[in-house]
């Protein structure tokens, strides 16, 4: 499960990343822009959808350590000379960290990237899954229990 550590923090970041979305601006590695998400669970595995239309495959960097994932992209400024007529898809950097319970598997992570969309399958652990276990009764035959 996706968890929020900090309630207050994660307000001002929420707020923050409105912000950015109303305003837009580029991004810097001090200050990256909001990369817009989704997620759920279906079934044994945790779903994540980042919003990255018109990055470069080969800037995303998705990084993991302990129960942190951090997703770092880059849409680069035009090359071009030419004269801008309108400007108002946001360039530069752009990160988001999420947080995961102990209860999802960061070993076995999938990511694809396809039409701007970076998806993410996070499998819930073994050790989080219920399972049956046998208790010896003496006299009489095992019984199951579900733990």
């Amino acid at each position: 499960m996706l968890m929020r550590t900090d309630p207050i923090r994660e307000s001002f970041r929420d707020l923050d990343r409105l912000a950015q979305l109303a305003i837009g601006g580029n991004g810097t590695l001090a200050r990256p822009s909001a990369m817009p998400m989704d997620a759920w669970r279906d079934g044994d595995t945790f779903h994540v959808e980042l919003d990255l239309p018109g990055v470069d495959p080969g800037s995303i960097d998705l990084d993991v350590e302990r129960n942190v994932v951090t997703v770092k992209a880059e849409r680069r400024p035009r090359a071009s000379d030419a004269e801008l007529i309108a400007a108002e898809r946001p360039r530069g950097v752009f990160s988001r960290q999420l947080v995961l319970g102990d209860s999802l598997d960061t070993e076995r992570i999938e990511a694809s990237y396809d039409a701007g969309v970076l998806s993410l399958a996070i499998p819930v652990a073994e050790r989080a899954k219920p399972r049956r276990i046998e208790i010896a009764q003496p006299g009489e035959g095992r019984a199951t229990i579900t733990a």
